[in-house]
């Protein structure tokens, strides 16, 4: 088996991101230098197996995700996003089945509102809220760098989404938790208005290289994402997080992999959601429709 090096330094950096550990404290567990884990990462030069094989026990994870052998998994939403950044930054084309919100294409005042939701959805009684807190802002800081990457000119972007989840968020509101004020309540309702209308306004005008599509159906929980890099490889990644209303980032495990038959049946699957999908001007009067419906 020929092994990718740099793919192998990508993923060490993503799971050593997500088990919350500098290069300093990794390499101190490990053993080695700073300067070792660096060339590592940077996927300068061959890595002893056995190397590899601590470096995975010590990151939580499986020497075959180390290496890309099948399925990466990941427990980390740091390390899976950390993981998409990587994988965006070589792609020249995503499609992304997102519910109810991307934050690819959300508002600059975004970032701020969804560390806002996942600080206040943490449990009261959370051990070591502090850690939890920071994860939150490094979690936000690497989508950040995501979406600077489509923004920037990227990988083109092909985005499916629910009118239901659509509906649902503007009932809901863009909240961590349902135990706020009434104020608070309508003014996290208002948030969720004005990032439809962003999606709206960006469907109306079609920038180049951003395509979306809202399907009037429920669709699937689970969100994907199909990566082709620029060396025709592709990718399927699949996630149980959620970056909207009632945010999820601390439970679930998330799935990247290029098998034949999953890239197969996920292309299949978004050709079908594609398909059935309100585009362009139609696709905006869609999501004004739902914006005009009574919030009950």
């Amino acid at each position: 088996m020929t092994i990718d090096y740099v793919q192998v330094g990508q993923r060490l950096r993503a799971y050593r991101i997500g088990a919350g550990l500098s290069p300093d404290q990794a390499a101190e567990q490990l053993g080695i230098s700073r300067a070792a884990l660096y060339n590592y990462e940077r996927g300068e030069g061959p890595v002893k197996l056995e190397t590899l094989e601590r470096i995975a026990e010590l990151l939580e994870t499986s020497l075959p995700s180390i290496l890309g052998v099948g399925t990466e998994y990941f427990s980390s939403a740091i390390a899976y996003f950390e993981r998409l950044r990587q994988i965006d930054a070589a792609a020249d084309r995503v499609v992304v089945y997102y519910e109810p919100v991307t934050f690819l294409l959300t508002s600059d005042e975004y970032p701020k509102l969804l560390q806002d939701m996942l600080i206040e959805g943490l449990p009261e009684k959370l051990p070591n809220r502090r850690k939890a807190q920071l994860e939150i802002e490094n979690l936000v800081a690497i989508l950040s760098a995501r979406r600077s990457t489509i923004a920037q000119g990227g990988p083109s972007f092909a985005g499916i989404v629910g009118a239901t989840q659509i509906r649902r968020l503007l009932r809901t509101g863009l909240i961590g938790t349902y135990d706020l004020s009434k104020p608070q309540r309508e003014r996290r309702r208002q948030a969720a208005r004005r990032e439809v209308e962003r999606i709206a306004v960006i469907m109306e005008n079609e920038p180049m290289g951003i395509q979306i599509g809202v399907v009037d159906d429920t669709l699937p929980n689970q969100t994907f994402e199909i990566c082709r890099g620029r060396d025709g490889s592709v990718l399927v990644a699949v996630s149980p997080f959620r970056l909207g209303e009632l945010p999820n980032v601390r439970l679930g495990v998330a799935t990247v992999t290029a098998a034949r038959e999953a890239v197969d049946l996920y292309q299949k699957l978004a050709e079908q959601m594609w398909s059935r999908a309100a585009k362009g001007v139609s696709g905006a009067a869609l999501l004004r429709k739902c914006l005009k419906e009574p919030q009950i």
